[in-house]
């Protein structure tokens, strides 16, 4: 046995050793004359009964034949029948030696049952295997804790022949090894006298350290530590088990990785964040650097080109750690921060073949997606380190593509995103003019965080007179199909707006527009997937005209919260509209309500998503509402970004929510000229007499033959087609607005006169001559108007 000697303390002695077995003195005569207590135990002879008799009382004279002989070591051994004392045959292995000093012709007989040798041989080739073949290293220490024994294994792992080492102690054999668990002393001495002292056996301690056999390698030993004693409970040593789990502790590790990356990389569609988890997942259980470099294209959602006719430009992603590589949070690139490789290095072959890349302790591997590449992943190991051996090559090829499923999933997110933000900004206003009429602000947001698109709306429309329209609307649901809806919505109302359409009258024609079917809507053909599906249900809205002349503000909404009105003085009220059904309904009528604002009143605009929410009630937000509001000191926006802290706390929101603030302003009575006459022939004349003199009071002497033109025939037109009286209101705002109203109902048309017409041109001739001109009806009358551009000044 590797390392043992017979007088080194431990107990070897076999079946036939002379203190133990079943001892016969024989004389010359083959005369029993010595018998010792272990003879009469196997046989049943007293020694005053056996002694002075032949041997061949108990002994047959030669080999049994029912027994085949059994290879031993010790020549004169033979395997003999035995008869006991009460008759029985016992089959006996047996040893012939000279008694020393009584000469040649004395002999002793040793003698043990076969099956005890049998026993004892197989209990000895037991230990050759463990001290041969055996892969968990044993090592047999004495009391002062002394090696004593080991085996092949253990011999392996310290890769010196056992005599080299035999008498050292544990803690000289592995001077820079520790404990990596706990619940135990910290030094192998220690936990050895433990063990010594208590007969408390330590299990599965794991010991790291460096193997003089490995210098260079951390290796992971699972070790058990226990006491040795003999059967009369004597302690001579401590025995240590110690199993090399290196190779599991990396199998598990890597396994540890996977799982990590199952849980890190591919849980955001943002690319930048998915890249930098990748390096949060590796560093620095499998590298000490990691970088992810992408292609440009990548970063905007589109497929990197992949023909090889130009080198693919690469972005910096993520680098962990940073410079300092004590750090393990990733470096934060920007997009601009692109990055080049010199020919020949590792991360530029693999680029041109495609493939990874090992080269010494740098591993580069490419980031794939079907059949194009979108960067590649670089992998670093500090000087000194282990290369990457195949299994750690494998792993990183795994970790890197779960990556680059992760990376495309996100690009292709981005390119979703991006194509519904651009619808997003083509459907609601790209700028909102205020005109002479309001003061505005207003935020938007959809609560749809994934593609950043919802159904909530708001639009500033302007109107004939210096008027505006003020609309909020709601579509039930978010994201594309809700955006798309509001858009088709969003356009409609200012359709009917800017044909001047009172607010009940928009309101109704959105009405029969929401409550068409799907089949009306998507036609013969159906939806996309072969339904009539109705993407335009479950809408409210709110419309409201703002006059800045008469300050009078006309209001209608379908299902939608009122508006929010604090007066110059700071008082919040909610007007008391009447509700009207949501849209879509079909054949329920709208009421509107018109209230004055005097100058400097505040108008707030809203859907519910700013006001209800999981933790309070609408009552509550309405309240909080009107408190931030009624701060007559803060501008709109302090305004809006107030009401969207205190209400969306971290901006977040269960609903799209859409908020538009308007501050009402006046026209200066010096800004507006009005006169009324009765429907006469001579009235045209008049009001061209009453309109040039105010063009050159407000020095705009430059219109005057054109607003002539325009005045006359206008009020012409009136006082032939229409009854009652006429009114001519000319308003100069940021251009000249000319406005000409009768009590008539029947809507003027242009039309081409042939030569030989003598009337019917006067409406084209005005068309000619204004930048803009218009129709808008009332209770009492329509109302014509026009628009001409200031003169040029220099």
């Amino acid at each position: 046995m590797t390392g043992w000697t017979a007088d080194e303390g431990a107990d070897f002695r076999g079946p036939l050793d002379i203190t133990r077995a079943a001892t016969m003195v024989i004389d010359a005569q083959d005369t029993v004359i010595g018998w010792s207590p272990a003879a009469e135990r196997l046989l049943g002879y007293p020694s005053q009964e056996i002694v002075g008799r032949p041997l061949s009382t108990f002994l047959s004279s030669g080999p049994t034949p029912s027994v085949s002989p059994l290879p031993l070591s010790l020549q004169g051994n033979e395997i003999r029948a035995a008869r006991s004392r009460e008759g029985r045959e016992v089959v006996v292995a047996t040893a012939v030696c000279p008694l020393p000093g009584a000469g040649r012709a004395v002999r002793v007989l040793v003698a043990t049952e076969l099956k005890q040798l049998r026993m004892w041989d197989a209990r000895m080739a037991l230990l050759h295997g463990l001290a041969t073949q055996s892969p968990v290293g044993l090592a047999i220490y004495d009391t002062e804790l002394r090696l004593t024994w080991c085996n092949a294994a253990y011999e392996r792992e310290i890769g010196r022949p056992f005599a080299e080492f035999r008498g050292l102690r544990a803690d000289e054999l592995y001077a820079e090894g520790r404990f990596v668990t706990k619940g135990h002393p910290p030094t192998l001495e220690a936990v050895m006298r433990r063990v010594l002292a208590t007969g408390e056996p330590f299990l599965d301690l794991h010991f790291q350290g460096r193997p003089p056999s490995d210098p260079e390698t951390d290796h992971l030993w699972s070790c058990a530590y226990y006491r040795l004693q003999d059967a009369d409970g004597h302690v001579f040593g401590v025995c240590e088990d110690a199993f090399d789990i290196s190779d599991r502790q990396r199998a598990q590790q890597r396994l540890a990785l996977l799982v990590e990356a199952g849980r890190g990389i591919g849980t955001t569609l943002d690319v930048m964040v998915t890249a930098r988890k990748i390096t949060e997942v590796a560093v620095p259980e499998f590298a000490s650097v990691v970088t992810v470099d992408l292609a440009s294209e990548v970063l905007e959602g589109e497929v990197p080109a992949t023909d090889g006719s130009a080198p693919m430009p690469l972005v910096r992603a993520a680098r962990c750690p940073s410079a300092d590589h004590h750090a393990r949070k990733p470096d934060v690139a920007s997009p601009s921060s692109r990055v080049a490789y010199p020919s020949g290095s590792p991360q530029d072959r693999c680029l041109s073949s495609g493939g990874l890349v090992l080269d010494d302790t740098t591993l580069v591997v490419p980031l794939r997606a079907g059949a194009g590449m979108l960067g590649l992943v670089t992998f670093v190991r500090g000087a000194g380190s282990a290369t990457f051996d195949g299994g750690e090559v494998a792993l990183a090829d795994e970790l890197v593509a779960r990556t680059a499923v992760s990376i495309d999933n996100a690009r292709r997110f981005t390119r979703e995103r991006n194509a519904a933000l651009t619808l997003q900004r083509q459907l609601l206003p790209r700028q909102l003019c205020e005109g002479s009429a309001v003061e505005l602000a207003y935020r938007y947001l959809p609560t749809d965080d994934v593609t950043g698109v919802g159904g909530d709306w708001f639009d500033v429309i302007p109107l004939s007179g210096t008027r505006v329209g003020l609309v909020v609307g709601d579509v039930v649901g978010h994201g594309l199909q809700a955006a798309a809806t509001m858009g088709r919505l969003r356009t409609t109302v200012r359709a009917f707006a800017q044909l001047d359409m009172d607010p009940v009258e928009v309101l109704s024609r959105l009405d029969d527009l929401v409550a068409q079917s799907g089949e009306e809507q998507w036609g013969e053909t159906g939806a996309p997937d072969g339904g009539h599906a109705d993407v335009t249900t479950g809408a409210t809205c709110l419309y409201s005209v703002y006059d800045p002349v008469s300050r009078r503000c006309v209001m209608a909404r379908a299902g939608h919260l009122p508006p929010a009105v604090v007066d110059p003085d700071g008082r919040l009220s909610f007007p008391e509209l009447p509700a009207g059904p949501p849209l879509g309904l079909g054949g329920l009528p709208f009421e509107s309500t018109e209230i004055e604002l005097p100058v400097g009143s505040l108008l707030a605009l809203f859907t519910d998503g700013l006001v209800e929410a999981r933790d309070h009630d609408i009552d509550h937000g309405l309240a909080t509402l009107g408190r931030v509001l009624s701060d007559r000191h803060a501008s709109l926006e302090e305004l809006c970004d107030r009401a969207v802290a205190e209400l969306l706390p971290g901006g977040s929101t269960a609903d799209d929510t859409a908020l538009l603030l308007v501050r009402t302003r006046e026209l200066d009575t010096s800004q507006v000229a009005e006169w009324e006459l009765p429907a006469e022939p001579l009235t045209a004349g008049r009001f061209r007499d009453l309109a040039t003199g105010q063009l050159d009071r407000w020095g705009l002497e430059e219109l005057a033959f054109t607003t002539e033109l325009v005045v006359s025939e206008l009020v012409t037109n009136a006082v032939r087609y229409a009854a009652g009286p006429v009114r001519v209101r000319l308003i100069r705002d940021r251009t000249l607005l000319c406005e000409v109203a009768d009590t008539g109902h029947t809507s003027p048309h242009l039309r081409h006169s042939s030569e030989d017409d003598e009337g019917g041109r006067g409406l084209f001739i005005v068309a000619q001559l204004v930048q803009r001109w218009g129709t808008r009806y009332s209770g009492t009358g329509k109302t014509i108007w026009t628009e001409q551009a200031f003169p040029a000044t220099e």
